[in-house]
Order: C-alpha cells, then sequence, then structure tokens
C-alpha cells in the first residue's frame, strides 16, 4: 500500500472567500484546515491508495472464505460430506444384511411393491452382486475420505488437492448410478415405490453437491471432463451388466427363428428339491420363464428333473421365438419383466431363486430339511459376498 505526503501550498488556500473547491473534494473536512489558512502555510495530508489491497481486506477476505466452507456455522463441508455417507452406509448395510439373509425389509412407503423392486432381477449386477452391498462400499468410501478430508489426516500421503478430487469422482460415480437406477424405477416399476431407493438418490445427490461446493464451482468446472468420463464408465458398465441378462427381448438372436424347444433337465432331484416342489405348486407358487433363457434352465436344474416336472411353469414364448414375437397373454397380465420370474402367494420375486428364499416366500415348513437349508442360505451369502 502506498503513501503520499502532498503538499498544499498557499494560492489555493489564500483566501476562503476568494478560492473556492469546484473539484476533486479533499479527503478531510475544510473546518480541519482553518487554522491552517494562511499565506505561505502549507498543509501535509497523507493519501493511502489502492493499488494494494490492504489489511483489512485481506482479513475481510479470509473472514468470507472461511464463512463459506461450511453448510452450516462451525461446520466444514466434508464434515456434511461425511455424515451424509455416514447415513448412506447405514441404510445400505441393513439392505445387505435383508439380501444376505433372505429377509424382507420392512417397507414405511409402497408396502409390498418395495419389496418387489428390492427382490427384482435389477437388484443385482455383475453376475449377481447385490447393489446395496456396492452401495454399501460407495457410501463407507466417501463418509472415509470426507471424514479424512475434514480432519487433514488424508493416508497413503495424499494431499488434499488430490483427496478432493478422489472424493469428487466417487460421488460423481454414485450420482451417476442414482441417476441411471431412478430411470429405471420410473420405467419398469411405474406403479411401484420404493422409499429405500428414492433416499438413496437424494443421499448420493447431496452427497455430489456437498463435495462440489467443498472444492469450489471453478475448481469443477475445471475438471468437468473428469466428470464426464466417469459418468459416462458408470452407464456403460450398468447397461452391459443388464444387458447381458435375460432380460426380453434377447437382440443376440437377431432376426433368426427359434422353434420352440422343451428344456432338458439331466441332473437328478434331491429329496428337499422334491419336497419343496411339490410344496410350491400346492401353495400355487408359479414360475415364467423362456424356452431360450439360460438362468430359467439353470433355475430348473436347481431343482432337478423329477422335482422340475411338479413345479407350475408358464412358458412365454409357447409357439417359438424371434425380435418381435409378443409375450404369451398370461405373461402379459402378470407383467414379466425378466425372466425367470416367480409369483408366490401374490409376492413377485425376479431372477434365479435359491431354495432358501422359495422356502420364506412360500411358507415352506423344512422340517428335517431345516439344517440343509440353513446351509444353502449361507452358501449363499458367502458366494454374494465374493466379487
Amino acid at each position: 500500500m502506498a503513501t503520499f505526503t502532498c503538499l498544499l501550498s498557499s494560492p489555493l488556500f489564500s483566501h476562503p472567500k476568494r478560492h473556492r473547491l469546484h473539484h476533486h473534494p479533499l479527503p478531510f473536512s475544510p473546518s480541519q484546515l482553518k487554522s491552517d489558512w494562511g499565506y505561505g502555510r502549507r498543509v501535509l495530508v497523507r493519501v493511502k491508495c489502492s493499488n494494494e489491497p490492504s489489511d483489512d481486506g485481506v482479513e475481510a477476505e479470509t473472514g468470507l472464505r472461511s464463512s463459506g466452507s461450511g453448510i452450516g456455522s462451525g461446520i466444514s463441508s466434508y464434515s456434511w460430506c461425511a455424515g451424509l455417507g455416514g447415513l448412506g452406509f447405514l441404510e445400505t448395510s441393513y439392505l445387505s444384511y435383508l439380501k444376505f439373509t433372505g429377509s424382507d425389509a420392512f417397507c414405511p412407503v409402497g408396502g409390498g411393491s418395495c419389496g418387489d423392486v428390492l427382490n427384482s432381477s435389477y437388484a443385482a449386477v455383475f453376475v449377481g452382486i447385490p447393489l446395496p452391498f456396492i452401495g454399501m462400499v460407495a457410501y463407507g468410501a466417501a463418509a472415509f475420505l470426507a471424514l479424512k478430508l475434514a480432519a487433514k489426516d488424508l493416508p497413503f500421503g495424499i494431499d488434499e488437492s488430490n483427496g478432493g478430487l478422489i472424493l469428487l469422482g466417487t460421488t460423481t460415480s454414485m450420482a451417476t448410478a442414482s441417476a441411471y437406477f431412478l430411470y429405471i424405477l420410473n420405467t419398469q416399476f411405474a406403479e411401484a415405490s420404493c422409499s429405500y431407493c428414492l433416499a438413496s438418490v437424494l443421499l448420493s445427490f447431496s452427497l455430489f453437491f456437498t463435495t462440489a461446493k467443498s472444492l469450489g464451482w471453478q475448481k469443477i468446472r475445471e475438471e468437468v471432463g473428469l466428470q464426464i468420463c466417469i459418468a459416462g464408465l458408470v452407464f456403460a458398465a450398468l447397461s452391459n451388466s443388464y444387458s447381458a441378462s435375460a432380460l426380453p427381448p434377447p437382440t443376440r438372436f437377431g432376426e433368426k427363428f427359434l422353434p420352440y424347444t422343451p428344456t432338458e433337465i439331466k441332473a437328478p432331484s434331491s429329496p428337499l428339491a422334491l419336497k419343496l416342489a411339490a410344496h410350491l405348486r400346492s401353495v400355487g407358487a408359479k414360475m415364467y420363464g423362456a424356452f431360450w433363457c439360460s438362468h430359467c434352465l439353470e433355475q430348473k436344474e436347481m431343482f432337478g428333473q423329477e422335482a422340475a416336472k411338479m413345479l407350475d411353469y408358464g412358458e412365454c414364448y409357447p409357439d417359438g421365438f424371434k425380435i418381435g414375437t409378443p409375450l404369451s397373454q398370461e405373461c402379459k397380465e402378470v407383467k414379466i419383466r425378466g425372466f425367470p420370474m416367480w409369483v408366490i402367494k401374490g409376492q413377485v420375486l425376479e431372477g434365479i431363486q435359491e431354495f432358501p428364499a422359495l422356502a420364506k416366500a412360500s411358507g415352506f415348513e423344512a422340517g428335517e430339511f431345516s439344517g440343509e437349508l440353513a446351509e444353502l442360505a449361507k452358501l449363499s451369502a458367502e458366494a454374494n459376498m465374493q466379487p
């Protein structure tokens, strides 16, 4: 900051009645100069020029930045990120536990339709990995990283700038995935309501925008290319995962017509499979599928040759298949969304179902097979945990 001394000589101030100030008012009042007016007197005035920021300006700017570093008073944006990530981690941990144990979720809004969404074939990606488990890992990672950023104690020698970029990439991928799943929820489950799904969408988008606020919108604009790349990769991965599943129509067949051929089951049936198949038929449970569906064949192979014949099975393409072939009327009425699909006591289960899940949905009394069912449930949970 420059300081200049201005010398005001007598010609300007020789007499108050003869000379008036018409331009450029001085930074002091005339009363302060009355005693100094007179011929031959000089007045020294110190003028501060603003060609450099003053200490007050620096302090004001610093205070503005510090006030913008947090959403609420005394709470940094990274702390908010950690809190949001923690909430998401708790929600997805609960849903992961239900998925691995075959339990039903408590749905405060939506009732049974909430369970239909959570148990659908869309609730697993990449060869059967449950979505809640992937969400649990993502929310946990975001919460951990945000806590470290708030404490300025990042692991592995990562500096704060790179740590912020990692958090931005994580939350960008989560927001993209949530947008993709929200689209599926609105198009494939238009009449269903899933409070857990909507809560996860809200949390993931809140995480993204809070992270953006932490880094500053200028930084976000600089890294927009990275965000677009991450979003594209997530979208492509999810699309590829679902397109590889048994969702109709299978475009890999092209225009070729496939005549209907009954599936051939070669595996023998276990005593548990025979008893469970008989029980499923007695309670009116029905499995829907397509003769070309590999997952349907896998489901029947689980029951074995004898037990599979006991199941009430609905073929959705009894007259053969090619692109554009409509579903059978019965499959249209039950609103088939993927193969295989079970309807048990009004509950819809999509995808391949393990024996414990079918037993629970149908009210099967295991009796002597209780131990075998428990072992199968354990093996299924361990298989789902594997990458």
